[in-house]
């Protein structure tokens, strides 16, 4: 099977974002399948290639999967016009693509919403089965977040998103509300299934011990936050927790943020004039090295603003690093990864906006090095009994397949 696989961010796990696409690519590729992954340039991302771009494209094989870069750059920290128009030239340029290049299926993923685009063109004017991989509900988080409130913008999303739904063949959601999301909006009968992010046990089993961040010493208890530093990440929940820990007096408990985003400076702005010195801020690390950083870490922070769509809505990919590393969790919203956490006992879920039952839980796994050792070995149980990469890639394959096979009747 030939498969055209659209994703803007993808990227190789030397880049410091998540590798979702290029584990499935690969798995596809194991699975004897051709895979064509069409991307763009994204700050945090690592594409692989290394040639010169010619008439604003490079192409190469990375790992078995042949790979076309756009030379389109995109960073968080562009203004939401500029972002908006990388999605648009993105989805117009990929639009082309599915003109020139010879597929049996089209499969692509979100964010953005415009990245059903190519499908949506694929299947009504090549006749091509497409499959649409929903990450995140829009227009439902944009609008909920304020970020969006133009309401002809949300209008038009909203048209988007349905007509995306129901011109693929198969939708796939990365979390249970993301799934109900899509029922909502596409035809009767739609297959649609659940395949969230998961562990990836072999890269974090892997021998990669780093030093401890200079400021934090061995018997300080460090709690990580791994990811971007956006609006959506609400880490000024952090900074209050972290003020609180100061007032009482808790210095050996130390919060290191590692990443990058638009809100980064503001927020290390705020710490340094409330003199946080129990916040330290690094830079993103690719993939490989981060695993080393989660290793000598005691406490992984699963953080994200109080809105609702967020708490069955998203499936972020630090909440299952954590777990592939057998870290305890600490998660500020309700949903179902506070749900996981308190039925598998692998972590605390706090209320949100709660900077002092934030503090407490912190302090309760400061104080008790048993229970978070018992939470630790709870995560990692988790991550490989409901968790495990390779075997949800090999769902996803299967799932794929199911939809390009002429012989299909029902996929549950």
């Amino acid at each position: 099977m030939r498969i055209l696989y659209f994703h803007q961010h993808f990227s190789t796990p030397s880049g410091s974002t998540g590798t979702r696409s290029y584990e499935m690519a690969r798995a596809l590729v194991t699975a004897g399948h051709e895979v064509t992954m069409v991307c763009g340039s994204y700050l945090d991302g690592n594409t692989g290639l290394e040639s010169a771009f010619k008439d604003g494209k490079r192409s190469g094989t990375v790992d078995g999967i042949r790979v076309i870069e756009l030379a389109l750059e995109y960073s968080n920290h562009d203004s939401f016009i500029k972002r908006s128009s990388i999605f648009f030239k993105f989805a117009v340029r990929s639009i082309g693509i599915v003109f020139k290049e010879p597929c049996d299926l089209v499969f692509a993923t979100s964010t953005p919403l415009t990245a059903g685009l190519p499908g949506i063109f694929a299947r009504w004017l090549k006749g091509k089965r497409f499959v649409f991989e929903v990450r995140d509900l829009w227009p439902e988080l944009p609008r909920e977040m304020g970020v969006i409130t133009n309401p002809i913008t949300l209008w038009l999303m909203s048209l988007l998103e349905r007509v995306s739904y129901r011109s693929a063949h198969a939708c796939i959601g990365l979390s249970p509300g993301i799934v109900d999301g899509i029922r909502r909006c596409s035809g009767k009968d739609k297959p649609i299934t659940m395949v969230p992010n998961g562990c990836d046990l072999e890269l974090f089993s892997k021998n990669n011990i780093a030093k401890r961040p200079h400021g934090i010493n061995e018997s300080d208890l460090m709690a990580v936050f791994t990811g971007a530093h956006g609006i959506a990440n609400g880490l000024n929940a952090v900074l209050d927790a972290a003020e609180v820990l100061k007032r009482q007096g808790y210095n050996n408990i130390k919060l290191a943020f590692i990443g990058d985003g638009k809100l980064k400076p503001q927020l290390m702005e705020c710490a340094k004039q409330k003199g946080l010195d129990n916040c330290l801020f690094l830079d993103p690390v690719p993939k490989t090295e981060l695993v080393g950083y989660l290793k000598v870490a005691d406490v992984g922070l699963m953080v994200l603003a109080n809105v609702p769509a967020f708490y069955y809505g998203t499936s972020p990919n630090k909440f299952f690093d954590y777990l592939s590393v057998g870290l305890p969790v600490i998660n500020n919203y309700p949903g179902w990864l506070a749900d996981m956490i308190n039925e598998h006992k692998c972590g605390v879920a706090v209320s949100p906006d709660d900077p002092n039952a934030f503090a407490e839980a912190l302090i309760y796994l400061y104080k008790n090095p048993e229970k978070r050792k018992e939470m630790g070995d709870n995560a990692i149980k988790l991550a490989l009994s409901d968790f495990d990469r390779t075997y949800l890639a090999d769902q996803f394959v299967r799932f794929l397949e199911k939809i390009v096979s002429p012989e299909l009747k029902e996929i549950k």
